[in-house]
């Protein structure tokens, strides 16, 4: 029955019509046979007739049955050659003897086809790994049937590791006896040998925001404010005044004030570091937080902030300083105005009949469109023929504290004139 499913209507019609004529002549010659009527020529032009009218349909169905089959084999061609053009295949018998290897898994082990014909799989993985009771269990799994799919790490001719993600398929034979083992799978080394420099690299971050989180804290938190502490208590008001150190106290002190905060932002950001880390947050009047924390800055006065910001925003206050900051320092670095400014206030929008909030930061420079600041937020990313220098990461961390309080960020360009809009989505 299924391979009359393949059929047309047309075909199936066909068969139909075929097989009653059959029955029918079937039905003429076995009443001869058995002397239910006499044989005649109207009988034998009958049943002669009845074979003349069978055969059209019939190789008609024949044809379209063949043909149904050469297509099949033609598409299960075309699939085996994009499953041997992409991947690597290579089929062994159930004893772990390699039978066949494509091009693709030849290459990349670096064996010819012949070299690797008749070789044990065992010898093909780490030796550790070929005499330990999970390699034992491998091999069980597959004789019972089950395919096993995952990461593999196999060893090349040269001696060097080669990662692999793929399926390993048990075959029955005719018997329902499992045989073969079919294995496909994708080479990928290069995206392992990455993740184990991105490791690597992430343990160095981590070694290195421990030190930043514990041993600076001691000389900025620690040493430095004693310090002061004790000049002032050493120093008296007309000894600053002879000495003529009064401002230079000050500058002292309030650059230890603007390196703490600094500081404060550094180690809440470097604890996000740390496997399974949580933003610490608490409500913040954001107009007071920003005022203080850019009352030592060389470019306050060129900052407006709006006393309509949210009074109990739920912030890490630290962090949230940090990305304001970068924004605020881009829009006055990239300006040519005579009077360069940044506006920060609180805007309404309606969206999908939904009140939504934004904390806006416009400024009066060149001015980005929102495709150009989605561009220039991935990292390393520098805008072209721009002279300043920098690492390109600094829009990108402040995006990603952002999103790490779960606000969302976009940037438009102004219309009427020059410079750019940025909205925090609260």
């Amino acid at each position: 029955m299924k391979a009359l499913s393949g059929l047309s209507i047309n075909s199936k019609i066909s068969l139909g019509v075929a097989l009653v004529i059959m029955m029918t002549f079937f039905m003429v010659q076995t009443c001869i046979v058995f002397g239910l009527c006499e044989p005649s020529l109207e009988l034998a032009k009958f049943g002669w007739g009845c074979v003349v009218f069978f055969m059209p349909p019939f190789f008609k169905v024949v044809q379209e049955f063949v043909s149904n089959i050469k297509r099949k084999e033609e598409n299960i061609d075309v699939y085996l050659n994009a499953i041997d053009k992409s991947n690597l295949v290579v089929i062994l018998n159930i004893d772990g003897y390699v039978l066949e290897a494509n091009q693709n898994f030849c290459s990349v082990m670096g064996y010819q086809e012949k070299d690797l014909k008749n070789k044990l799989h065992k010898n093909l993985v780490p030796k550790e790994y070929n005499e330990s009771k999970e390699y034992f269990n491998f091999w069980k799994t597959l004789k019972e049937g089950k395919s096993i799919t995952g990461e593999f790490e196999r060893i090349g001719k040269n001696g060097k590791s080669v990662w692999l993600f793929g399926n390993y398929t048990p075959i029955q034979n005719k018997a329902g006896k499992y045989t073969r083992v079919l294995k496909i799978a994708t080479d990928i080394t290069t995206q392992h040998e990455a993740e184990i420099i991105v490791n690597q690299k992430n343990t160095y971050l981590e070694y290195a925001a421990k030190i930043i989180r514990h041993d600076m804290h001691s000389g900025i938190n620690t040493y430095l404010p004693r310090g002061i502490k004790s000049l002032n208590r050493r120093l008296s008001q007309e000894n600053i005044k002879d000495l003529k150190i009064s401002a230079p106290l000050k500058l002292i002190s309030d650059g230890l004030d603007h390196t703490q905060k600094v500081y404060k932002g550094v180690y809440e950001f470097t604890n996000l570091v740390k496997e399974n880390a949580q933003l610490s947050t608490e409500q913040n009047d954001v107009t007071e937080i920003l005022k203080d924390y850019l009352r030592l800055t060389a470019y306050k006065n060129s900052v407006i902030l709006s006393d309509d910001l949210p009074k109990t925003l739920e912030i890490n206050r630290a962090l949230f300083c940090t990305a304001v900051d970068n924004f605020i320092r881009n829009g006055l670095k990239y300006n040519d105005s005579g009077t360069k400014w940044v506006k920060i206030y609180l805007e309404s929008k309606i969206i999908n009949s939904k009140t939504k909030n934004f904390i806006v930061i416009e400024d009066n420079g060149r001015g980005i469109t929102g495709e150009e600041f989605t561009k220039l937020s991935k990292p390393y990313i520098r805008k072209e023929n721009q002279s300043e220098t920098g690492t390109g990461l600094g829009l990108n961390i402040s995006i990603a504290i952002l999103e790490e309080h779960g606000f969302k960020v976009h940037a438009e360009k102004k219309q009427k004139d020059n410079g750019t809009k940025i909205y925090i989505r609260l």
